[in-house]
């Protein structure tokens, strides 16, 4: 059974709130990217938080069936950047989250308020 982006969505916002997760923001990208239907953008407070909220994402996406398609950043812990397929997760140290400040470059995008 192949999960839809709604639910990829959920499991991936669920382990990150399970880890702890600062400040999740999930952004709707249709008809706005080809990229992607779903950006979830959140931090952790240390190297050690980022790198724990990535490993529970990647162990929940392997149970559900679903397949990660590409992890980046997880030796350096900064920006940690999983593609779940329609859904893109973005884990960013508290520090490098108010530099890149993803959220505004993508102003059009609606915010997802319930997941």
């Amino acid at each position: 059974m192949t999960l839809g982006p709604n639910e990829l969505l959920q499991v991936a916002v669920q382990a990150a709130e399970d880890k702890k997760a600062m400040d999740i923001v999930v952004l709707d990208l249709k008809g706005i990217s080809l990229v992607a239907d779903y950006f979830v953008i959140c931090h952790g407070n240390s190297d050690t938080q980022v790198q724990a909220i990535a490993t529970e994402i990647r162990k929940r996406v392997h149970e559900v069936g679903a397949s990660l398609r590409g992890l980046e950043g997880m030796d350096a812990a900064r920006w940690v950047l999983m593609d779940i397929g329609d859904v893109v997760v973005h884990i960013f140290h508290r520090d490098e989250r108010e530099y890149y400040n993803i959220e505004r470059l993508w102003s059009d995008a609606k915010v997802v308020e319930k997941v």
